[in-house]
């Protein structure tokens, strides 16, 4: 089959859970050809060289500073209207030029077609919206429910044990269309690399960091401030795809752009604390590799998706480490 992966760039985890997909499409014979923008698809080009990528319309957005992140709501729904419009037409113009016998769309809403098999993942079926938008969410549920039934099939990257999973109400917190397949939390950490061999030195504080401009600075801004001055070494992975790859210093803080999955793995294993985004591919990522009970999450502010997981896995790590650890070993 000649199939098209495509993930929204927002963020780097809709790109970094799409990995495992592609490293097993392309172990079955499969012809991979991947899709998107921004920083998303450079990773996945830095990830996959050999495989021929096509560039797909574009999302311009970016959070206010603030944390109510009022204006970002009234400017999203246009530009993301705009962008599935593109998105969708963008496809048929393709499909007019080559043949894809599947297309998955991981939260690009407009990647659907009649002339092709097209697949929908997403974690978020069930959308949540701030608390002063909450008045909208069951009209924002349904627009969501009437786009992914464009798909032929919905993907959810979690379990489908209602009470034993991931990501909560955001995709269990409905009665949903049978096309929606409960397929396993995806992660860029599969067995296969669990081999590596660790190095001989580590960070005991380890920060990854992703999501949009500007909270992402403003983060990476905030950590270097708590840990210049610490008495242990601290490694802040920036998130940042392309550019030179070269390590800055500031005091204790170690920064560098961006890590590779093998340079990465060893690092979080030996971390004793790994401060992230509560973003849904990081808790996966994490889950997998049996590491939430060290995590420190910090939800970006005004992302009600984040805020809501947060609410979920950051009340956790108030409970004692064995009840984490156990809860690690139960998700796997």
């Amino acid at each position: 089959m000649k199939i098209l992966i495509a993930p929204l760039n927002w963020g780097l985890g809709h790109a970094t859970r799409c990995i495992p997909l592609i490293r097993q499409y392309m172990a079955q014979g499969h012809e991979v050809v991947l899709g998107g923008d921004g920083e998303s698809l450079m990773l996945l080009r830095k990830t996959f060289p050999e495989l021929r990528a096509i560039d797909l319309p574009s999302l311009e957005l970016r959070y206010a500073e603030n944390a109510k992140q009022r204006g970002f709501y009234l400017r999203a729904i246009p530009a993301l209207i705009r962008f599935t419009i593109a998105d969708h037409y963008y496809l048929r113009q393709q499909l007019a030029i080559e043949h894809f016998d599947r297309v998955i769309s991981d939260n690009r809403f407009g990647l659907f077609s009649r002339q092709t098999y097209s697949i929908y993942m997403t974690h978020q079926l069930y959308v949540q919206l701030p608390k002063r938008l909450k008045m909208f969410e069951p009209l924002a549920r349904a627009i969501h429910a009437c786009i992914y039934k464009r798909y032929k099939e919905v993907w959810v990257p979690d379990y489908a044990d209602t009470q034993n999973n991931l990501a909560g109400d955001l995709a269990h917190g409905g009665r949903f269309d049978r096309r929606v397949t409960y397929i396993g939390p995806l992660s860029r950490f599969g067995s296969s690399e669990a081999g590596f061999r660790l190095p001989n030195t580590g960070y005991p504080i380890l920060a990854v960091l992703s999501g949009l401009e500007p909270q992402r600075t403003l983060f990476e801004q905030e950590l270097v401030a708590r840990f210049k001055e610490s008495q242990q070494p601290v490694l802040i992975v920036r998130g940042k795809i392309g550019g030179p790859a070269t390590a800055t210093h500031i005091g204790a803080v170690t920064m560098v752009p961006h890590m590779s999955d093998e340079e990465l793995l060893p690092l979080l294993q030996r971390a004793d604390k790994i401060i992230v985004r509560s973003g849904y591919s990081t808790i996966m990522d994490l889950a997998v590799l049996g590491l939430l009970h060290k995590a420190e999450f910090h939800p970006t502010p005004g992302q009600s998706e984040q805020e809501y997981l947060y609410s979920i896995w950051g009340s956790r790590l108030l409970a004692p480490n064995s009840l984490i650890k156990d809860l690690d070993e139960h998700i796997q």
